[in-house]
């Protein structure tokens, strides 16, 4: 198809090339129908397809047939750290944006959570860059298996939403590729990413969406990309600096097309010459090649025509959330297995629809489980269940308008709640109602966390504390009813100062339709849990790095310190413990680790023990592999390796984790090359960061 590109390039006009590299709408460019070039059609996500729009303006069209299937976070996904469920979801997600007619969906998301805080940690996978790696690139491969391409996004270092389009991100170069790009680096060498989103924020004084260093120098020339970079919508803020940048097309949130950047100002300064036209040609070629890719020029019948809210989505839907709810403590409370005759459910988060909320990943769901209704549905009329909020939520900025893309923008870090004495008395009220019927109940069940007024786009939080008054209540409740069984909803960690009364700990991220009836089979043994956390929950704000090191967030700079301790390197090199570890989650099986044995090949280590399910239930174990080189002076171990495997009740199974040479390399800051370490390294096989049960050697 390279001829074919080449013959439509010199066949466009310089107004008809223009015209392809800039938003024509809020979410599609123009096409070219005298050569048969269509306009190029987007849409949100990364939890699925969002809802139609007017072309011109942030108004929902209102129309009853765009309601779709609402996946899990990608928190949640990533807390299955389930390679197979990856690509399902990214099947699903590219299937209903083919079917809804849709040529790339902007997703997924793939920053890295350096900070509990940050708005959007609820799309973003991991502390962990290998971990973010391993689960994006099947959910790429996915999306695209149905002729719709990914846009990942940020391209790079969004870690915060506070005043997200101008903070200038200062950092090193070895965090920078080995924290911060190697996820995107992955995606386009292993996963052949079809597009990236530039990201709002500035490296190094750079604007991501029009940096010559990060598109061209890194990107192109070294990472050899050659498919399409879309800006985020408004990212681009210079007409000479986007067309020399390798950003293709220039996305915006208002209506005036033909004066973005990449338009009529690029558009006179290549015809007085200013600019040369071959810049334009090149982007258009990135376009055009994606296009070919997806079937969009000559072989148009040939390609997916995608479906939406299939009955097997919903399926796939449940299946990936059951296996992301994390259980994180359980004294001989859960599974209950005896149906209870009377139920006391507490807390807004067992009622609340969370789909239609939390910025660009908002989703118009064709329906959504709560908890509450999954409660009852399990149950039936010969249990009674009765509900009630427990905390009151009084929050003025619940009625968001339709166009909070524009308004968003400039949203400012939110501050510690302040409240009336009304509402300090309607918190007072509910909380003693709840506390006072909990005594008298079989079952009684908490579902609380966050909701998308604090997991959102355009907005970090300001501290890690529970709202609406949640800490006093469960503290209050567990002193009458210690066998309350809790679920905690987060996007990121969030305090619990009253962990250890707690005997029934459940979390999750943003679960998706199915969601409720996931968590409710969990409860009652239908499912065993299998999620593992993929970032750490600390006891306090200041044991993070970003917060203790580094900084959190920044206004003009924020100086990225901390280097390459993020996450749990810098808990493990400091020796400080957290309340629940990385890589951490319970099962209601018991898992014994065996016979370790270490294979050396060409390329490739093969490390291999056996896996022994000790208990009475069949279940699923996640192992990790991490090495630590026999040089480094902080013996911090990294992840380099993992697999999810099923095992019967009272069987075993040999796992065979292969750990990649490749993965043990470094960014060479002299070189700007991968180099790999020689010498030996020690090899651990663990159920958690801290939790390190065989050990072994390898040496390269």
């Amino acid at each position: 198809m390279g001829r074919k590109i080449d013959d439509l390039i010199k066949a466009l006009t310089i107004e008809e090339k223009i015209g392809m590299i800039h938003g024509d709408g809020l979410f599609k460019t123009k096409g070219v129908p005298r050569l048969g070039i269509p306009p190029f059609k987007m849409a949100d996500g990364p939890m699925g397809v969002r809802q139609e729009f007017t072309n011109d303006k942030w108004e929902t069209l209102n129309l009853s047939d765009d309601y779709v299937t609402y996946l899990p976070s990608g928190r949640a996904i990533a807390s299955s750290w389930n390679k197979d469920l990856s690509y399902q979801y990214g099947y699903v997600l590219g299937e209903e944006a083919r079917g809804r007619g849709k040529d790339m969906i902007l997703a997924p998301s793939i920053n890295i959570d350096r900070s509990p805080l940050c708005g959007r940690n609820f799309e973003y996978l991991s502390e962990d860059p290998y971990l973010t790696a391993r689960m994006a690139v099947p959910m790429v491969k996915g999306i695209q298996s149905r002729d719709v391409s990914c846009c990942v996004k940020h391209f790079a270092a969004n870690n915060q939403e506070t005043d997200r389009l101008k903070v200038d991100v200062i950092i090193d170069q070895k965090p920078l590729h080995e924290i911060y790009l190697k996820a995107f680096r992955d995606v386009v060498h292993y996963g052949d990413a079809y597009a990236l989103m530039g990201a709002y924020n500035k490296i190094n004084g750079e604007h991501c969406s029009q940096s010559e260093t990060l598109l061209n120098k890194v990107l192109r020339d070294e990472w050899g990309f050659k498919n399409m970079v879309v800006s985020d919508w408004f990212a681009v803020n210079n007409t000479d600096l986007a067309a020399k940048s390798g950003i293709d097309v220039e996305m915006s949130v208002t209506p005036n097309f033909d004066d973005y950047f990449m338009a009529n100002p690029l558009l006179e300064k290549v015809k007085s010459g200013e600019i040369d036209e071959a810049l334009v040609d090149l982007k258009v070629k990135n376009i055009l090649t994606v296009m070919d890719k997806l079937h969009m020029l000559d072989d148009k019948d040939i390609r997916n025509k995608g479906s939406y809210n299939k009955r097997q989505h919903q399926e796939i839907t449940y299946e990936i959330a059951k296996e992301t709810i994390c259980l994180l403590k359980n004294e001989h409370i859960l599974p209950i297995k005896e149906i209870p005759k009377k139920v006391l459910v507490i807390g807004d988060n067992a009622v609340k629809l969370q789909s239609n909320e939390g910025g660009s990943a908002e989703i118009k769901a064709l329906y959504e489980i709560t908890p509450l209704m999954a409660l009852k549905m399990k149950l039936g009329g010969n249990t009674q269940v009765d509900f009630v909020k427990g905390y009151y939520i009084h929050d003025p900025k619940t009625e968001q308008a339709e166009n909070w893309q524009e308004s968003s923008l400039e949203t400012k870090q939110d501050e510690r709640e302040q409240f009336s004495k009304s509402v300090l008395d309607q918190r007072k009220k509910l909380k003693e109602e709840a506390v006072s019927l909990a005594k008298d109940y079989d079952q009684v069940f908490f579902f609380g966390g966050l909701n998308h007024t604090y997991d959102l786009e355009g907005q970090d939080r300001s501290h890690m504390d529970l709202p609406f008054g949640q800490d006093d209540l469960i503290d209050a409740l567990l002193d009458v009813r210690p066998d309350m069984v809790i679920h905690m909803l987060s996007g990121s960690a969030v305090k619990m100062p009253w962990v250890d009364k707690a005997n029934a700990l459940l979390w999750s991220s943003y679960n998706g339709m199915e969601g409720g009836h996931a968590l409710v089979d969990i409860i009652f043994g239908d499912v065993n849990p299998s999620a593992k956390l993929t970032t750490t929950f600390a006891e306090k704000l200041e044991d993070y790095p970003s917060h203790s090191i580094g900084e959190f967030p920044g206004t003009d700079k924020v100086r990225y310190a901390e280097g390459m301790d993020v996450g749990y390197r810098h808990f493990m090199k400091q020796n400080i413990k957290p309340i629940f570890p990385f890589g951490y989650g319970l099962s209601y099986a018991s898992f014994a680790y065996e016979d370790l044995n270490i294979d050396t090949c060409s390329e490739t280590f093969s490390i291999t023990f056996q896996l022994k399910n000790e208990s009475d239930v069949d279940g699923k174990e996640i192992v990790e592999l991490y090495v630590i080189h026999e040089d480094d002076p902080h013996q911090v171990p990294i992840l380099k390796a993992f697999k999810k495997i099923f095992v019967h009740k009272h069987d075993q199974e040999e796992v065979v984790l292969t750990l990649y040479k490749k993965e043990l390399n470094f960014f060479n800051e002299e070189t700007r090359t991968y180099d790999i370490k020689k010498g030996k390294y020690k090899v651990i096989i663990a159920k958690s960061i801290v939790d390190q049960v065989l050990f072994g050697e390898i040496e390269v």
